[in-house]
């Protein structure tokens, strides 16, 4: 009887402890789940609509011409190219499409490739995009590079600097890779900041953002920074965050003129986001 009674007495206490674990779990199962966007997690608010694009249009079927309200095309128009990246290659409107609500950018073995530039340019700001990348053809060791770029206004690089905040050796990575440039003269070396994060499956989408203020470039992988640079003017450069105006670009670059590894690079939107205060506030953004 004892026995029994002690055996049940167990089998009431494993069954509370089996209770209480499975309501611990399901508090925790419940418990909301982080923002993976920068937006989100800071804040942002709304994207700026005439700046941002969710590429919501198009089709598989019948491919659309990315918004010309939105974006340069390459070459200059629908149809045209011009040489792609130190001359390797060609960026060609025709390999920048919307199908199915992706943005998507091909890079062919010859060598052309795509290219996407925003006509709006401002100092200070931020900007976020989910992206991913993928090769589709075998490994030949010549791969195309995808980036995400503010590039100045004025096309005066190095001197008025350059944001690469995503730009890796090959599509679908496993580490994403940032080159922030100094704004400097040409005749000094290279003026730049790298920054890796290991772990990140760049095959896989990833939403990709920075926040360039009066005070700060800081960078962000699915809502986490990665990033954070600031100042650092000397005799051969101006402070990092001190570049003039610049715009978003999204390119598929060429490094290596023809016989290229092929590769997809897919953008599901691109946004931009206004600053809490005008740029000329001295108020650090919190």
């Amino acid at each position: 009887m004892y026995g029994r009674l002690r055996a049940r007495h167990l089998a009431v206490g494993l069954g509370a402890a089996a209770l209480a674990a499975t309501l611990t779990a399901t508090a925790v199962s419940a418990a909301p789940a982080a923002p993976t966007t920068a937006a989100e997690r800071y804040g942002w608010g709304a994207p700026l609509p005439e700046w941002s694009d969710e590429f919501d249009y198009g089709s598989e079927a019948d491919p659309a011409i990315p918004d010309r309200d939105k974006w340069r095309l390459a070459g200059g128009g629908p149809g045209k190219c011009w040489p792609g990246h130190s001359d390797n290659g060609r960026r060609c409107d025709v390999n920048t499409r919307v199908v199915g609500d992706v943005l998507r950018m091909t890079g062919e073995a010859n060598g052309d490739t795509g290219w996407l530039a925003s006509p709006y340019g401002r100092q200070y700001g931020r900007w976020e995009a989910r992206v991913r990348s993928r090769a589709t053809a075998p490994d030949n060791g010549r791969q195309y590079h995808p980036l995400l770029i503010l590039w100045p206004d004025s096309n005066e690089h190095p001197e008025d600097g350059e944001y690469d905040y995503l730009e890796n050796g090959a599509p679908g990575e496993s580490c994403a890779e940032a080159f922030l440039h100094y704004p400097h003269p040409e005749g000094v070396p290279v003026q730049q900041e790298f920054v890796q994060k290991c772990g990140v499956d760049l095959s896989q989408w990833h939403n990709v953002a920075i926040e360039w203020t009066p005070d700060h470039l800081r960078g962000f992988i699915d809502g986490e920074e990665w990033f954070r640079f600031a100042d650092g003017a000397n005799a051969d450069r101006d402070c990092i965050q001190c570049a003039p105006s610049m715009h978003q670009t999204i390119q598929l670059d060429n490094f290596h003129g023809d016989d290229l590894q092929s590769a997809v690079y897919e953008v599901d939107w691109a946004r931009v986001y206004d600053l809490p205060y005008a740029p000329d506030d001295n108020e650090s953004v919190r």
